[in-house]
């Protein structure tokens, strides 16, 4: 399975490390998603990342990023619909029904499923799909390895992921919980639960 995940929204001294570090203990792709933020900001925690891994970094806005750090590609949401008009490389999206995944899976290098469970990090998201939803789903060969699970996503939960063959999961909520972006130096108890997402996601 993939392992995404999703930026903080904020950013935070720390950051840069920590991505760099995640990076290293095997991160397959990350989202960098800031909303409302300025471009400059995001420029220059790019610059702050190793260039070995921007191929493996997908931004959700400013998308001149990607073209001008050499990146893995753009991802579209209700946030950011729309694409440049002159874009032709890869393109993940946001879907929040399956109906979605039927129309844009076709459309995509990959989909991310959201509100799959309650969301860990807004509470405001709660999980839109029931277990015999999601068999269905399976069984139409709508989830596939080109499907990625969002929402509430978990070391306990990852297993059940799995078995509904979704080709990977997005992590927010259960990992960047483990670090007080605010105040916080010592990242060690993040990367030792990275290492157990790695794991199980293997």
């Amino acid at each position: 399975m993939k392992l995404i995940l999703l930026t903080s929204p904020d950013f935070f001294i720390e950051e840069d490390k920590i991505l760099t570090t995640l990076f290293e203990e095997g991160l397959d792709i990350l989202h960098l998603r800031k909303p409302n933020s300025e471009p400059v900001f995001c420029e220059r925690l790019l610059t702050l990342i190793p260039d070995t891994y921007h191929r493996r970094i997908v931004v959700n806005d400013h998308f001149y990023l990607k073209e001008e750090f050499g990146l893995m590609g753009i991802h579209i949401s209700h946030h950011s619909p729309t694409p440049p008009a002159d874009y032709h490389e890869p393109i993940s999206r946001t879907c929040y029904t399956l109906d979605e995944i039927r129309e844009l899976k076709p459309q995509s290098k990959y989909v991310i499923l959201k509100n799959v469970y309650d969301s860990i990090s807004e509470p405001s998201y709660v999980a839109k799909f029931t277990e015999e939803d999601l068999h269905q789903a399976t069984r139409q060969g709508l989830i596939d390895k080109h499907v990625m699970a969002q929402g509430g996503i978990s070391l306990e939960n990852i297993p059940e992921i799995k078995k509904y063959g979704f080709g990977g999961v997005v992590i927010r909520g259960d990992l960047w919980r483990r670090f007080n972006i605010h105040r916080g130096y010592d990242y060690k108890d993040l990367i030792a639960h990275f290492r157990k997402l790695r794991q199980v996601t293997e």
